[in-house]
């Protein structure tokens, strides 16, 4: 590993090649401006609104997403490979702005698994967290570690070997960045229903920090209440819950399908 001094005065010349340059894959969002000149200060129609248009209901309609659109960038050094993640040093070009230097995490990425039962309660995991140095109930979740896998296969595997369940029936929740300004680990999050347990005799043997964990069925309610309450502090286990509770109010009209694009997934 590089001395930290060395990397802060490090130049440009690097034995990492370039990125390859990335064209982008969503169109930019036009809409924004448009929707925004029809309207003026207080939701008022601006000059370009005759007769007056409907306030926007949805972020549709103001055009509003995410895009994938690298900046150019070239790999000065990986000071740091680990068993789970690497740390990159990246120069990056931001046009006007000018050249900066970035650190950040490169993760694998990772699933996570609303489980509800047919009572809806959602299936919570008392597992303690090193980092934190804290004991956090969680969602089922793991790595996207074995290369070329499908992500609803890991999260079925995970929500067997952690939580001792299998589902017959697998959405999509949600797509998170958790971190992005310090990694670019991905994270899906799914929706499993039709719950039933893994036999005795197939049962995984749960090691390290996963052996004593607990696992707790709660009303899903119950858990959105606990995540607003600041009870809950595990980022992708909060949104998937609270997703799970606007999905289920809805009918579930907002889940995807388990084969949904996921523009962000690296492994």
């Amino acid at each position: 590993m590089r001395d930290p001094v060395d990397l802060l005065n490090a130049g440009p010349e690097s034995q990492y090649e370039p990125y390859e340059p990335v064209e982008p894959r969503f169109p930019d969002t036009a809409p924004i401006e448009r929707v925004a000149e029809r309207w003026g200060p207080g939701g008022a129609p601006g000059p370009s609104s005759s007769p007056p248009a409907p306030a926007p209901t949805s972020s549709a309609a103001f055009g509003i997403a995410d895009v994938v659109s690298p900046r150019p960038a070239r790999r000065l050094d990986i000071p740091f490979q680990g068993r789970v993640v690497d740390m990159a040093v990246d120069q990056v070009d931001l046009g006007t702005a000018g050249v900066v230097r970035r650190e950040y995490t490169v993760h694998p990425g990772s699933v996570v698994v609303v489980a509800l039962d047919a009572e809806d309660n959602v299936l919570l995991l008392r597992q303690y967290r090193h980092p934190v140095g804290a004991y956090l109930w969680e969602l089922p979740a793991g790595l996207l570690d074995i290369d070329g896998e499908d992500p609803h296969v890991a999260a079925a595997r995970e929500l067997e070997e952690e939580a001792d369940v299998r589902a017959a029936r697998w959405d999509v929740l949600l797509d998170l960045l958790p971190t992005p300004g310090g990694s670019n680990e991905a994270v899906r999050v799914f929706l499993a229903r039709d719950l039933t347990p893994v036999p005795e005799h197939e049962r995984h043997t749960r090691e390290a920090e996963e052996a004593d964990m607990v696992a707790v069925p709660v009303p899903l309610e119950e858990a959105a209440a606990l995540a607003l309450a600041g009870r809950l502090h595990n980022g992708p286990s909060v949104a998937g819950i609270l997703a799970a509770a606007i999905g289920r109010a809805s009918s579930w009209r907002t889940v995807r399908p388990v084969d949904s694009p996921w523009e962000y997934r690296r492994n």
